[in-house]
Formats: structure tokens, sequence, C-alpha cells
């Protein structure tokens, strides 16, 4: 029996997760972008600083799993917001070769200023939806936020366990072939037949 309704017909790009999310990252991001204005703070830069303002010191390396942001746009990103005042860098006093970044006095300011703008461009997204289906909506993404933030680790498990087999079986086979030589009899000595003079 065939449903009727909207599930019936969605197929293509409306039935692509990844498709309708790119496309509600988007109107996120012009939302957002709007409410900021010209001069303020980018998503990211709004991400580095709020994360900064919970626990000074963080490392590049915890900056990335705080905010999902990939490492090499990270570094260039820090880069730019030292430059412009935002924050500020020193060495790590837990590891001395990394960097650790606090809010510098001109990055506090931006982050109080920021985040009103912030929380009504927050607002105007979660106004797109049904009051009933907000609190699930925001459970749902940080479901996935979640397993984003797992990824790394679950790959790097998964990696482990790869190797772990790979190991493993190359044991069994080298035991295997060790039990098949083992089994063999032995080969019959060859008896020269010397024929009478």
């Amino acid at each position: 029996m065939v449903k009727s309704g909207n599930k019936a017909k969605r197929g293509g790009l409306a039935a692509s997760p990844s498709h309708l999310m790119h496309r509600a990252l988007q109107l996120a991001l012009d939302i957002y972008t709007d409410e900021a204005g010209p001069d303020g703070l980018t998503q990211r830069q709004f991400a580095v600083l709020e994360a900064v303002s919970h626990k000074s010191g963080l490392t590049q390396t915890d900056l990335v799993r705080a905010t999902g942001i990939d490492r090499s746009t990270l570094a260039d990103l820090v880069s730019r917001m030292t430059t412009k005042g935002l924050l500020d860098r020193e060495r790590s006093t837990i590891d001395a070769r990394a960097k650790a970044v606090r809010l510098s006095e001109t990055g506090q300011a931006a982050l109080d200023a920021a985040r009103p703008r912030v929380e009504a461009a927050d607002k105007r997204i979660l106004a797109l939806l049904p009051k009933a289906r907000r609190d699930s909506f925001l459970l749902m993404l940080a479901e996935l936020a979640g397993e984003a933030d797992a990824a790394p680790v679950k790959a790097k498990a998964d990696l482990k366990a790869a190797k772990k087999a790979a190991r493993d079986a190359k044991k069994a086979e080298k035991q295997a072939k060790k039990s098949a030589k083992a089994e063999k009899p032995p080969k019959a000595a060859k008896l020269k037949l010397v024929e009478p003079a």
C-alpha cells in the first residue's frame, strides 16, 4: 500500500539528508550573517571566542575538538584573530610545544557584542520550525554533533582493530602452514636398484 503525503513524493535531493543539511546550513549562515552585520564576527570566529571564553588556555587541538573546525582552517583563523587582537597566544603550560590561546580585552568586547546577535539569529532559525518540534530538532542536532565529535576516536579505534585483525590473520596463516608441514608424511627415500653384473 502506498502512503499518501509528502513521504511518498520525496525522492532525489529532497530525500538526501546531506543535501538537506547543506541547504539548512546555508540558510542558517545567511541568517547569522544578516544578524551579525557586515562588521560582526563570522560564525567561526564567534565559535572560537565562545569556546575560549569557557576555558582559557586552550591549545589549537583543544579548539578543533571544541568547535569542529578542521585543523588547518583553525590554525589560519587563530592566526588572523591574533593579528586582529581578538586572541592572545602564549606557550601552553601543559605542553611546551603547543601554543595556548586566551581572550584579549578586545576579544571579550567583541564576544559580548556578538552574543545578543547570535541569540537573535538562533531565535530566527528556530522560529522557522513549529514550536512543538524545536526541542526535538535541537536534540537531533546535538546527537549529530556528538557523532561528529566521536568520529575521530571511532576511526582511530577502527584502524587499530583492522591492524590487529590483519596481524592475527597473518599469524593464523603462518600457524596453518606450520601445521600443514608437520602433517605431511616424510618423503620416502629413493632406493637405487643395482643390477647384478
